[in-house]
């Protein structure tokens, strides 16, 4: 199962710069946290250790130091560039889906496993099928 270099923050820690000391702690990738732009915003519903929902902050750079290595070869059997007209069929779902719609222009933010009143909400029962 494919995926994109992911982690937790640390206490205090800004959302950027855990994304660049996650890119460097899984790839060896150097990125400065000015050079990110977020790509696309995931809100799950819930998670193993967020049962009250999470989200999940995926950004883009054009600018990064290094070639990718997986350095934690105990959780990753290894890390490589992908063509973006070639994103591996077994992709965890709801990265896959932030990756296709940034590369699509399309929506910013996804909710998965969330239900909605209709009443509030209008048509829109999961927001997975938003597109």
């Amino acid at each position: 199962m494919w995926d994109l270099p992911v982690g937790k923050s640390e206490p205090g820690e800004p959302i950027t710069e855990t994304a660049v000391r996650e890119l460097h702690e899984e790839t060896g990738l150097t990125v400065k946290p000015e050079s990110l732009k977020v790509a696309h915003i995931i809100h799950g519903a819930w998670g193993v250790e967020a049962p009250n929902g999470f989200l999940t902050v995926v950004f883009v750079t054009h600018e990064w130091d290094g070639e990718p290595e997986n350095r934690e070869p105990r959780k990753h059997s290894q890390v490589r560039w992908v063509d973006a007209d070639a994103i591996p069929e077994e992709f965890v779902e709801t990265t896959a889906s932030a990756l296709h719609r940034y590369l699509s222009s399309g929506l910013q933010v996804s909710l998965d496993g969330w239900k909605y009143n209709p009443r509030i909400d209008g048509a829109v029962t999961d927001a997975v099928d938003l597109e």
